[in-house]
């Protein structure tokens, strides 16, 4: 189980890193599934692309492990509404390029990661 995990851990990491380099270079994409009801839509984006990017290099260190994958638990439940938005919304949906189907299969994909997460807080 010990090296899953590591496997689990040297995947995820790279892969917010590259998420969250994806939020700086492509913002539009991810401005198609803010809630208009939320405010500062590009500072968002912008903001949780850092967080993801400092967080996944965080998770890859032993040392910083624990607090990297708590703070990604806060991250995805942050933004899970843009999820549930994208879920709803058949402007984001058009604007991304999905079906509705393919929005509402992505829904249980973040409780995965969140197990996911809260796994990485177990020593």
């Amino acid at each position: 189980m010990k090296y899953i995990k590591l496997i689990s851990i040297y995947f995820f990491g790279p892969a917010y890193i590259y998420i969250g380099i994806r939020h700086l270079t492509e913002p539009d994409y991810f401005l198609s599934i803010i809630p208009n009801y939320m405010s500062f839509h590009l500072e968002l984006v912008y903001l949780s692309g850092v967080f993801e990017i400092l967080l996944g290099f965080m998770l890859l260190f032993k040392q910083y492990r624990i607090i990297a994958a708590k703070g990604l638990i806060l991250l995805l439940l942050a933004v899970f509404p843009a999820n549930i938005y994208l879920a709803q919304s058949t402007l984001a949906q058009s604007l991304l390029e999905i079906t509705k189907e393919t929005a509402i299969i992505r829904l249980p994909f973040q409780a995965v990661f969140l197990l996911f997460a809260y796994w990485f807080t177990k020593k």
